[in-house]
């Protein structure tokens, strides 16, 4: 069984920006979980987010005389942090060496979302900053409630998986593969000639492109929250153990997820299924193993 999971950045990097050390620890527990699927015989995909990582990057940048690195760099430094980490993580839990691949995407240079950049990135700014910042900024409420604003850049959505073929060789030569992190490097692709571009790619998006090119079976959201929740963060707020696609896509119809946090993963895994899949998992990045094997998260079938 082929098997894709994608580890959000906030479950790897619980809190926001963390040491390495931090980050070790937290990977530790994650890969325990993915060791768990690889004996049981399935063929592993990890994608991972970078939110926090690209995060700190940018605030670093923001604090010193350092040359400032372009977006699409800084995204392809933070694939190849974690990957490193997930993939040591692995080596040490596994019998077959793992393999990372450091991940380029093909967007498209006329996508509407070049001309409405609304992804927040980097580090909160008081108004009297960002109007000092050549970049364009869009005001943002903190986890403590208070108003500030933050710089937005575009997130077109990806096309295709650059380096598709290559994955889909490795896993099929029954190597682990870490790859498509922060949904991977944006590039732009013209007459053969490959270019950078100044975005980021929605991670969810990207880990369904990565799902359908190796004909996966499952495709696992790990997040920090144990499942999908129906009226979440609300007194009535009731988790959702089993949906079916038609159910949950008239959930995604009324409005009911989180347009920055579960609506992206909710509506991957509804395109995984609508492409063939056979299940989609949304469940804690702790109980990864106990989701594929059906016994956690939210589980989501065709119907």
């Amino acid at each position: 069984m082929r098997t894709v999971v994608a580890l959000g950045g906030n479950a790897l990097t619980p809190g926001g920006e963390a040491t390495i050390a931090d980050q070790r620890e937290r990977i530790a527990e994650t890969a325990d979980e993915l060791r768990d699927l690889h004996e049981a015989g399935h063929d592993l995909v990890v994608t991972h987010g970078n939110g926090p990582q690209v995060g700190a990057l940018l605030r670093q940048q923001e604090e010193s005389d350092a040359p400032e690195r372009p977006l699409d760099v800084l995204v392809a430094e933070t694939q190849a942090q974690i990957g490193y980490l997930v993939q040591q993580a692995l080596d040490e839990r596994i019998d077959r060496r793992v393999a990372s691949v450091v991940t380029q995407v093909e967007v498209d240079p006329d996508d509407s979302a070049f001309d409405e950049p609304s992804k927040p990135v980097g580090p909160y700014l008081s108004a009297e900053q960002a109007s000092q910042r050549a970049f364009e900024t869009a005001e943002v409420t903190t986890s403590e409630g208070e108003t500030a604003r933050r710089r937005v850049v575009p997130s077109p959505e990806p096309a295709r998986v650059v380096e598709g073929e290559r994955i889909d060789s490795l896993v099929a030569d029954g190597a682990p593969v870490v790859c498509a992190g922060g949904g991977g490097v944006p590039v732009a692709v013209e007459a053969g000639d490959i270019t950078g571009v100044e975005a980021v790619v929605d991670k969810d998006c990207t880990t369904r492109l990565v799902a359908e090119r190796v004909d996966a079976d499952v495709l696992v959201m790990a997040t920090d929250v144990p499942c999908v929740y129906a009226d979440f963060g609300t007194p009535e707020q009731t988790p959702i153990e089993e949906a079916t696609a038609p159910e949950l896509r008239e959930r995604l119809a009324a409005g009911e997820f989180g347009e920055g946090s579960m609506e992206p993963k909710v509506r991957a895994c509804l395109a995984f299924l609508d492409a063939g899949g056979e299940r989609a998992v949304v469940a804690g990045a702790d109980a990864v193993a106990a989701a594929v094997a059906g016994d956690a998260g939210t589980q989501i079938r065709p119907g």
